[in-house]
């Protein structure tokens, strides 16, 4: 399979003008900076506000059904207006479109820090998600279009893959020091000065925008597909707290399917479609974002779950509970930062991505096999943890090379909005899904068991769930993907 770049042999011209604006290897660095800085702050609030939530609860009299809604709600936004936000910044400017939704990112943030009640705290999270979906995708299109192919964009890929699998962890860190020792409104407010100071080095002239497509948005793609992803996570996590026989979580699975399969229809009509065949037909890319998918529907649930039974069953605070999750992140920085892409130019690309789903899935079924209401930390969580970290970090850095592997410029944007869609939606519907199955099993049990055992057995029950999800992640991969990367040709990329 040719992995060159559509743009043929303009590609290396534009590596040249590429450093010669960043202002070399320096520049480069500090273009990389951003990028990572601002990844990091984007995906890390899909988690800081977990450890969080007994705060938020007592702080504004949350109902317990609206404390899933907190954490969903913002991963539906963000995930449902990926693609739309990817389209906007090929056509009218990757970097225009990067700052604006770091600036909604931001003023969202304040306002739920500052929030009164539920209804504000709510509303700002779903606008937060749409700041979001407007800043991931042009992030990594303005890394394509930055860094020159070759070794530097293969870097900076990997680090850029090492933020998405850490941002979730540091999220859980953060979010317990800053409820612990300050107010659980930190873990809102800590983003204003990050997205100020990102912001503010955009300015610097470091990235490189590249190229707009000409044309127009795909207004009825967009709506589409924005309304049909949101209407079925909503219908996933109505599903979990109504019951799946709810009038609103059946009509909502069935507005969802319509619109779906209106944007299908759309796509395939449309001159200028906000998902080109270009960028979906390949079959490695395909195959990525399919992992990123089911990656995405365990990491966000496994923390929830993990998180619950730590502060509800074994009684620690947030501060202990954030630090609890070092190991994963000790697991993802060694994956993502040196492992994966050392692995990537030695070993097939599907190979890498498969190992990783399935060292991910054999940590969660340890855990699941052991846990219990007086489990040793040591023996149980570390490992397990430490392997789920090593798997994402592998998983996240080959997904996000292949997802972006021959893509051409112009389409930069979508391409990594579809990968940035594929992991929110995953989390997003995942949440739903896995915390409704350790529902589920808590009330069966609770007749026979103790109230902590019952909660207990409900925790294992939904990880061993994600274990089996990890465990298809695996087998996605090793039938999609066929690429292998080796050295010389990462250096062509």
């Amino acid at each position: 399979m040719d992995h060159k770049l559509e743009t043929g042999g303009a590609a290396r011209p534009a590596a040249r003008q590429a450093v010669g604006r960043t202002g070399g290897p320096r520049g480069l660095g500090l273009a990389l900076l951003i990028i990572a800085t601002a990844q990091l702050m984007l995906v890390l609030d899909d988690t800081i506000v977990n450890v969080a939530l007994p705060a938020m609860q007592r702080s504004l009299h949350l109902p317990a059904s609206s404390l899933n809604w907190v954490i969903s709600f913002y991963a539906l936004a963000f995930g449902g207006l990926q693609l739309a936000g990817g389209r906007a910044g090929d056509l009218f400017g990757r970097l225009r479109l990067f700052r604006a939704g770091i600036a909604v990112f931001v003023l969202a943030s304040m306002a739920g820090g500052f929030a009164p009640n539920e209804t504000v705290l709510i509303t700002a999270r779903i606008v937060q998600g749409c700041g979001a979906a407007m800043a991931a995708p042009c992030a990594l299109s303005l890394l394509a279009v930055t860094f020159p192919a070759g070794p530097a964009r293969t870097k900076a890929l990997g680090v850029y893959g090492a933020m998405a699998g850490l941002g979730s962890v540091v999220g859980l860190l953060l979010g317990g020091t800053l409820t612990e020792y300050a107010s659980w409104r930190w873990v809102l407010f800590i983003n204003a000065p990050i997205g100020i100071a990102v912001l503010a080095a955009t300015w610097t002239g470091v990235l490189v925008p590249g190229d707009t497509e000409r044309g127009r948005l795909d207004v009825p793609g967009a709506v589409t597909a924005t309304l049909g992803i949101a209407s079925l996570i909503y219908a996933l996590t109505r599903g979990g707290s109504d019951g799946w026989t709810d009038e609103g979580t059946l009509a909502a699975f069935g507005i969802g399917a319509v619109l779906l399969g209106a944007f299908a229809v759309a796509e395939r009509r449309s001159r200028a479609p906000m998902l080109p065949v270009s960028v979906i037909r390949d079959r490695n890319r395909g195959g990525a974002n399919a992992v990123m998918l089911l990656l995405g529907t365990v990491m966000l649930a496994m923390y929830y779950l993990l998180t619950l039974y730590m502060q509800l069953v074994r009684g620690y605070s947030a501060l202990h509970t954030g630090l609890a999750y070092l190991p994963n992140v000790v697991g993802v920085g060694i994956a993502a930062a040196g492992l994966g892409p050392q692995l990537l130019a030695k070993l097939p690309a599907r190979g890498v991505v498969a190992s990783g789903m399935l060292i991910s899935a054999v940590g969660l079924a340890w855990a699941a096999a052991l846990l219990s209401p007086t489990s040793n930390y040591w023996a149980v969580l570390v490992p397990a943890m430490l392997a789920a970290g090593v798997g994402a970090g592998l998983t996240f850095v080959g997904c996000t090379s292949l997802g972006m592997l021959g893509v051409a410029p112009r389409d930069s944007g979508v391409a990594a909005g579809l990968l940035n869609t594929s992991t929110q939606c995953g989390a997003a519907l995942g949440l739903g899904a896995l915390a409704a199955v350790a529902s589920a099993v808590t009330r069966s049990q609770l007749a026979a068991h103790t109230p902590m055992a019952a909660l207990t057995n409900g925790y294992a029950a939904g990880l061993l769930a994600g274990a089996a999800i990890y465990a298809a992640g695996a087998v996605v991969a090793a039938l999609t993907i066929n690429a292998r990367l080796s050295p010389d040709e990462l250096a062509t990329h």
